[in-house]
């Protein structure tokens, strides 16, 4: 995406601003992630030892133990169900996918998807397409074979160029 793109956060972040004000960075979410998936940030500045998510190394399993497990508040410790993790909004970028390069019919996305049925479904019964119940895991980014998924985390106004528009939800989440 680019350089002034926030961090993928952990469920129940929210609000960059907010999240950077609380976080005492103590690294209990780090440390309670069975996975691995969470890192603390390294550098300078504000975002020194906060937790991030990267997706293309390790994305987010929701397995949701992290939440309970902060001491400020940064993460939101109601939030124990995957579906309201999030995090950000998975984009299809065109450009890459499969379905749209080359006419190869590629469903991992949806596959591996821990959501699968709401956060991506699939359009005419054959084509993925992302919608706004997705929370934003990043599984379908680590496991695309073409680098065709994008997450954008909650916290940022970007969105991928290429990346397909994001439909309704099925039932209605906006």
């Amino acid at each position: 995406m680019g350089l002034f793109v926030p961090p993928l956060r952990p469920p129940g972040a929210g609000d960059e601003e907010v999240f950077l004000r609380k976080c005492v960075r103590c690294g209990k979410c780090a440390t309670v992630c069975p996975y691995g998936s969470i890192e603390l940030a390294g550098g300078f500045g504000r975002v020194r030892r906060t937790p991030q998510v990267r997706p293309s190394r390790k994305p987010c399993y929701l397995c949701m133990k992290c939440p309970p497990v902060c001491p400020s508040g940064a993460l939101d410790n109601a939030v124990t169900e995957m579906q309201r993790a999030g995090m950000g909004q998975a984009y299809i970028l065109k450009n890459r996918c499969h379905n749209f390069t080359n006419g190869t019919m590629c469903m991992t996305c949806y596959d591996r998807c821990p959501l699968r049925g709401s956060a991506v479904v699939l359009s005419g019964g054959l084509v993925p397409t992302m919608t706004t119940a997705c929370v934003g895991c990043g599984i379908c980014e680590y496991v695309c074979p073409v680098q065709a998924v994008e997450i954008v985390p909650v916290s940022s106004r970007l969105k991928p160029a290429t990346g397909i528009p994001v439909e309704k939800a099925p039932g209605g989440k906006a």
